[in-house]
């Protein structure tokens, strides 16, 4: 190697590491693209994947070469005196989009080459617009950063550039061709322009590049560029061990399956015999039609079986037979909240025997630390830092992925920088989507053209799993035989529509007031019967579970816990669970977001536990408990709400057959203090389609005038009649969401949330001791500079924090979280807010029933 190419780098030397030649640099990003991208990839146009991106590797990072980049560095002496001139990326671009038509590659790969090169470090744009931008230039000025930067590579590192380009072409004068085509004719400027313009003008029509595969190509070109320029970077060992994924395997599920002990699976026997044998049965279906699956033209699949009918391990079950008859490497598991995800991604480490740490299994959401593992005696991995592990788990490296809706289709949908590292791990890969119908209804016509994207595009597998399955997907093939022979089975709940339904379905403004909710709530708890009341906001359950502990003389779940807690029980979850036992009062939990995560889990634990062995618990919660948790009651009560928000209430309802049918009772709450509409309409009537009178027509399509309505009814015809309507009559999704996938503006999808935008302040709420010492140790890092342990510690204190929305500076959470201490005394307005047990002032902010106080009546509570 010359001289010359020794005094080209691409990084400093810095944190201990030597500075890294540009050359060598360049070669090691397009050797790890190998290792992310599988074999036998394609293009749209055929051609091999591998081999585009290792063209954009190889010139990525190309204008580095100017002694321009090399000052601003510091690898030789002065200062940059034209600071625009040391921008790497927009020439980086032009080299690619050259070395790819150079190559035989179409228009589109081209630019797609070009724009994933030029944005390496940002986020993707409005392509038309940005290469319209970026090109047409009726000022001659236009180029002349791009000409100055080929004339000071060609004068001072003309060997290395012709290295550089003979390597990404086979062409020993590429570099002299790319030379000339910008700086003496310009040819190459006008070419790309010529792409988006017509005569110096935008076209009217779509450009002819824009293909509806472009926006996909574009997505993986870049996401695959980055991570392996990102593990390049930090230091990651080039190994394909770093990046591959370790399989969970079958066979652990399936004797998990055979260790749950059931107990005897008698179609005519009891009902919890029959409910075991036709989960059973189901299970088996569901295996039974996966080859047919796998080889059918289709690549989206659907599981629909009513709640308490095993999905999650049936679901996991076809997930893992796919993989394996497809050859892929990664499962994805998403979930709607991350409330529900610790809960589903405990049992699945339970399967698999594993802490998450091994590579098998990763728990992804913005709460979790997740982190890419290794084999032991990997001399490769041994010595990877906590950056480049938890870079790795953030690109769903782990052979078993839990994670949620808002992680995956943000990720396609103009994702961040580091959310396209993601993309490479869904190629030829499983993605299972658990009750897809909590999306968004903004996304019903987004969310089908991103999973397209998956499946047409990536080689992917989508598998839909829900008892309520929304209509998203076109000719999806059913992995159940006969569904409605599971539900009829199932047939566990009957449903009531309560006066306070009835007045609203003939129109009249009287719902239901929460002391006279109350006083049934205690009538049938003074009964010995378990009941769940599931209310729409925050705000109301607090009411409401106010009301109802003004009245029964009950034992608070969550005090009891908080006080075994405080006092350094070695397991406040089952010292708990024995206290109340001990006890001849029933239970009270009320469950909100305004809990911290570690307490929310441990409080279900609880639950489940107390009513495994029987004991009635009184629950009043938000709708954090109506996906994914395991837990019954004889009795649920739901405030109105749209139909498959009622069905997924019922599945908490005589989950385990307590009785013959559990009462699930439909009501409609009124508004708690000064809001001006009730819950159910402010959630589900205000922001967009109104859903509450779609709900009624529905129920009222399978009532026959009566106020009973069978379980069956519900969960098929209602659900089936709700989305038909939203279909036909709401045509719900937003149309230019999914063209701008079509238009590959990345810019205006990656303004799209799947949550509501809402700027939040997170309150670290310290209850115990070791609260209190990993705080201290976090400020001590901070005040070290030590900032490797801080985001180790950051990400520790995560379930330790409750996210409260502001709405408005002046408003009452803004208010309340300003008085309280800024973590490491950053005074910014976002920074982490401290509330500690050892303050006078914690029980003014902190209730153990309710959790951080903060009146709360707005509708972006919804979900929480």
């Amino acid at each position: 190697m010359t001289a010359e190419y020794e005094r080209r780098y691409s990084h400093p030397a810095e944190d201990g590491r030597p500075a890294v030649l540009l050359f060598e640099h360049l070669r090691d990003v397009r050797d790890r693209v190998d290792m992310v991208i599988p074999e036998g990839a394609t293009t749209p146009e055929g051609k091999p994947l591998c081999g585009v991106i290792r063209r954009l590797a190889l010139v990525h990072d190309f204008g580095k070469a100017t002694t321009f980049f090399q000052q601003y560095i510091g690898a030789q002496l002065g200062q940059p005196t034209h600071d625009k001139l040391r921008y790497h990326a927009p020439l980086g671009s032009l080299a690619a989009y050259y070395v790819l038509r150079e190559t035989g590659h179409s228009t589109a790969t081209c630019l797609a080459g070009f724009v994933a090169v030029a944005k390496h470090h940002g986020r993707l744009p409005n392509v038309v617009e940005y290469v319209f931008k970026r090109m047409e230039s009726p000022d001659p000025e236009k180029w002349m950063a791009d000409k100055k930067q080929v004339e000071n590579i060609h004068k001072n590192a003309p060997r290395l550039a012709t290295a550089i380009f003979e390597e990404a072409t086979g062409d020993d004068d590429a570099w002299l061709d790319f030379a000339q085509s910008c700086v003496n004719d310009e040819s190459l400027f006008t070419e790309i322009a010529d792409h988006v313009t017509r005569n110096g003008e935008r076209p009217i029509t779509e450009p002819t590049f824009l293909t509806d595969e472009f926006y996909g190509l574009m997505l993986e070109c870049w996401g695959t560029l980055v991570l392996a320029d990102k593990t390049s970077a930090a230091g990651a060992p080039q190994a394909s061990s770093v990046y591959d994924a370790t399989n969970p395997r079958t066979a652990d599920l399936t004797q998990y399956i055979d260790n749950l002990g059931d107990g005897n699976t008698d179609p005519d026997g009891s009902r919890t015999e029959q409910l075991n044998y036709y989960r059973s049965r189901a299970r088996q279906d569901v295996l039974d039609s996966v080859t047919e699956f796998v080889e059918s033209e289709s690549d989206v699949a659907t599981i629909t079986l009513p709640t308490g009918m095993g999905k999650t391990l049936t679901g996991l079950n076809a997930a893992l037979e796919i993989r394996d008859q497809t050859g892929g490497d990664r499962i994805v598991y998403a979930l709607p909240f991350t409330s529900i995800i610790d809960q589903v991604g405990a049992e699945v480490q339970d399967i698999f025997d594993t802490d998450g740490s091994d590579g098998i299994v990763a728990l992804h959401h913005h709460l979790s630390d997740t982190r890419f593992g290794y084999s032991d005696g990997d001399d490769d991995a041994s010595d990877l830092n906590d950056d480049i592990a938890g870079m790795l788990g953030e690109s769903w490296r782990a052979g078993l992925t839990v994670t949620t809706f808002v992680q995956l289709f943000e990720s396609l949908a103009g994702p961040r920088n580091t959310q396209s590292m993601k993309i490479p791990a869904l190629r030829g890969n499983v993605i299972v989507l658990d009750e897809p119908q909590s999306l968004p209804l903004d996304w019903w016509k987004l969310v089908p053209r991103l999973v397209d994207v998956l499946t047409e595009q990536y080689g992917a597998t989508v598998i839909s799993m829900t008892a309520t399955q929304p209509e998203l997907f076109p000719a999806p093939m059913s992995l159940v035989s006969d569904a409605e022979r599971y539900f009829t089975v199932a047939e566990r709940v009957q449903y009531h529509l309560h006066d306070s339904v009835e007045r609203f379905l003939r129109g009249e403004e009287q719902p239901l007031e929460y002391n006279d909710a109350a006083n049934e709530l205690v009538e049938v708890a003074q009964s010995g019967d378990s009941l769940l009341a599931i209310c729409n906001t925050i705000d109301s359950a607090r009411v409401l579970a106010n009301a109802v502990t003004e009245r029964i003389q009950a034992v608070n779940l969550a005090e009891q816990y908080f006080e075994s807690l405080r006092n350094g029980s070695s397991d406040p979850v089952a010292e708990t669970v024995q206290l109340v036992r001990q006890s001849s009062k029933q239970a009270f939990v009320h469950l909100s977001t305004r809990l911290r995560p570690t307490d929310r889990l441990a409080l279900i634990r609880i639950i489940k536990q107390l009513r495994a062995s029987g004991s009635p618990v009184i629950a009043v919660t938000t709708q954090l408990v109506e996906a994914g948790v395991d837990i019954s009651f004889e009795n649920v009560y739901r405030d109105l709400a749209p139909v498959d928000s009622i069905v997924q209430a019922a599945g908490r309802c005589n989950r385990s057959f307590e009785r013959e049918l559990g009462a699930v009772t439909v009501w409609w709450l009124t508004q708690p203090a000064e809001q001006r509409h009730t819950p159910a309409v402010a959630v589900y009537d205000t922001q967009g389609p109104s859903l509450t009178p779609v709900t009624a027509s529905a129920l009222d399509s399978v009532r026959d005038g009566q106020t009973k309505l069978a379980g069956q009814s519900v969960a098929r015809a209602a659900v089936q009649e709700y989305y038909g309507t939203l279909h036909k009559e709401k045509n719900v999704g937003r149309e230019e969401y999914h063209e701008y996938v079509d238009d590959a503006d990345a810019e205006s999808l990656g303004r799209l949330s799947l949550i509501t935008q809402t700027k939040t302040v997170d309150v670290l709420i310290c209850v115990t001791e070791a609260d209190q010492t990993l705080v201290e140790s976090l400020e001590g890092a901070y005040e070290n500079y030590d900032f490797q342990e801080v985001k180790r510690l950051l990400n520790a204190t995560k379930p330790l924090r409750v996210s409260i929305p502001i709405y408005r500076d002046d408003s009452p959470e803004a208010n309340v979280v300003t008085e309280l201490r800024p973590l490491a005394g950053r005074k910014d307005e976002s920074s982490i807010r401290v509330l500690d047990a050892g303050t006078r002032d914690f029980e003014k902010y902190f209730d153990h029933t309710t959790g951080f106080v903060v009146a709360d009546s707005t509708v972006e509570d919804r979900f929480l």
